[in-house]
């Protein structure tokens, strides 16, 4: 049986395999650390804008402390290059005020987060989270006061690949546009251009001479052709005036445009202004839209129709002279074959017309109606200065033959045989309504 050993020996034993275990604690403390997961830090308020990637893993090998100690300045890279929106978008102000390292230790990896954050969010840095996982175990090592062990190399900040700096770099100077709100203020009125302003008011001017002067010339035209000249007429040592041709001729295309008659229907007698006793007519079948010397005839009062009269020659011939009487010279007569007038005037029993209009009580009277009696034209004649002076010398209508209208001149006779035929169209229209009158 052996000796029990003293209790100085087992002191001293025991200070011994203290020293020893120290001594192994002191060397093999970091790799023991291997298989405990490291703690991961308190997540800062700078990064509360969201993760920049998926964890990239465990790390890869065992941490180390940096070796070349805290940092002593600011860190490698420059300033961002980009504009203040985009920093200020990704990062908070409570996050600039709450975010201040505690150490000098934190710069590298506030840096590291602050650089992630910036980056597009589309392109996620799996290298930049293992950095940023990597380095949490080094802060927390860097406040163990023992050194590290000899042998082992540990990534560095300034280890990062090469190839990740240039993609924070263009994060960095891709500009970001500021959003824009729709402005409510008023738009300025947009600037008047040549195009927009129109022509100066002098161009303007000058149009509308242009085109003042461009209708007088087709007034004028248009008055030529209507108007053409003719030449005067010779007739049995009987000259007719050249106004006078003209007069005939312009009434004749009235009668047409006022619908008082058609092609060769209707005719024209006057007295003859320079020669007393002789009448101007026009001749049998005559156009009247084309009225011109030839179609002149000429003949006395009294004497018998000449070469080429119309049929109605006597009958004009007593109008003119019951008309001539009471101007007390000139005379003229129209014979126009207005529809409604010659409608009208086809009733059998019908013998006086009163007018229903204003104007035709006004200016026509009564209208008379006479019968053509081929058997006894003395008798005719009469009954037709008769129903002329009843109708206030203005007109008379032959049963079915149309009105002859009379004046002191060619365009009273005219406007007499208008004021007829719109009178009996008035008269007809309220007789087919069924108009008590």
């Amino acid at each position: 049986m052996s000796d029990k050993p003293s209790s100085a020996a087992q002191a001293r034993d025991a200070a011994e395999h203290a020293a020893a275990a120290d001594a192994l604690a002191a060397a093999f403390g970091g790799v023991a650390d291997l298989g405990a997961p490291a703690e991961e830090p308190a997540p800062s308020e700078a990064s509360t804008s969201g993760p920049a990637g998926p964890p990239g893993g465990p790390p890869g090998g065992p941490p180390s402390r940096p070796s070349g100690g805290p940092p002593r300045g600011p860190p490698g890279r420059g300033p961002p290059r980009g504009p203040p929106a985009a920093r200020e978008q990704d990062v908070p102000e409570e996050a600039g005020a709450e975010a201040e390292p505690a150490s000098a230790a934190d710069a590298p990896a506030s840096t590291e987060e602050a650089t992630v954050e910036v980056t597009d969010p589309a392109e996620p840095a799996p290298a930049k989270t293992e950095a940023a996982v990597d380095v949490a175990p080094v802060e927390d090592e860097a406040e163990d006061p023992e050194a590290p062990l000899q042998g082992e190399h540990t990534p560095d900040a300034d280890d990062e690949p090469a190839s990740e700096a240039p993609t924070n770099d263009v994060a960095m100077d891709e500009p970001v546009a500021p959003a824009t709100e729709p402005s409510t203020a008023p738009s300025a009125p947009a600037e008047e251009t040549p195009s927009t302003r129109g022509p100066p008011p002098l161009a303007v001017d000058a149009e509308v001479r242009r085109l003042r002067g461009a209708l007088s010339t087709a007034q004028a035209t248009i008055e030529a052709l209507d108007e053409p000249q003719v030449p005067p007429a010779v007739l049995d040592d009987i000259v007719v005036p050249q106004h006078v041709v003209a007069d005939i001729a312009r009434m004749g295309r009235w009668m047409v445009s006022e619908d008082l008659a058609r092609g060769v229907m209707g005719g024209i007698a006057m007295l003859h202004p320079d020669h007393a006793g002789v009448v101007v007519a026009t001749r049998m079948l005559s156009s009247l839209p084309r009225l011109d010397e030839r179609s002149i005839v000429v003949g006395r009062l009294g004497v018998g129709a000449p070469r080429g009269a119309r049929d109605d020659w006597r009958l004009m011939e007593v109008l003119l002279a019951s008309v001539s009487v009471a101007t007390g010279g000139p005379a003229a007569v129209l014979h126009a074959h207005g529809p409604y007038t010659t409608a009208m005037s086809c009733e059998k029993d019908l013998v006086v017309q009163q007018p229903l209009d204003e104007l035709g009580k006004k200016h026509i009277g009564r209208i008379i109606i006479v019968d053509r009696d081929p058997e006894d034209p003395e008798s005719f004649l009469r009954m037709a200065v008769e129903a002329l002076q009843q109708g206030g010398m203005r007109c008379i209508v032959v049963r079915g033959h149309g009105a002859y209208a009379v004046g002191a001149d060619l365009t009273q006779a005219w406007a007499n045989a208008s004021m007829v035929e719109h009178s009996m169209r008035v008269a007809l229209l309220a007789r087919q309504a069924g108009l008590k009158t």
